[in-house]
């Protein structure tokens, strides 16, 4: 019998819950793990117990920052990361799977954190028009090994 691998299990997952997002705009999922195991999982959207951007800014979503981004929610990858260390979950040499490749900010939590590989699906600098993916730049500088997911054969 094949089995999938846990990449693709975790990329998977991740895809699964960028479904939850309430973002207009873009949904995105994250999965953060650890020897084998999933620590932390996480989607966009604005912090719990505030507002839901589909409801309250259904055509347009929520207001823009000065960068075109949004104001008011987290991303997928810091709602993993601070799930993980609000519950002392020590991501230090975890992994990180997310459908968007991580933005510079994202970028610099994820190296302070202590996680060191990143697998995203697909590219921010092309989702957002930018010539390069900066966060991805920033990761592999500094040491982070950042890949991008390509579905494997069962094994």
């Amino acid at each position: 019998m094949q089995k999938p691998s846990f990449n693709d299990i975790y990329m998977e997952l991740a895809e699964k819950l960028a479904l939850r997002s309430h973002c207009v705009k873009a949904q995105v999922g994250a999965v953060l793990t650890k020897d084998t195991r999933i620590i932390s999982l996480g989607y966009n959207g604005p912090p719990a117990g505030t507002h839901n951007c589909d409801v309250e800014f259904p055509v347009v979503g929520c207001p823009r920052d000065s960068k075109g981004s949004c104001s008011l929610a987290l991303h997928a990858e810091q709602n993993a990361i601070l799930y993980a260390a609000k519950n002392g979950v020590s991501m230090e040499n975890a992994t990180l799977y997310v459908t968007l490749s991580p933005c510079i900010s994202c970028a610099r939590v994820i190296y302070t954190t202590g996680i060191k590989k990143v697998y995203f699906k697909d590219s921010y600098a092309k989702y957002k028009g930018l010539t390069t993916d900066e966060g991805v730049d920033f990761l592999r500088r500094f040491g982070v090994e950042v890949l991008e997911y390509k579905k494997q054969d069962a094994v």
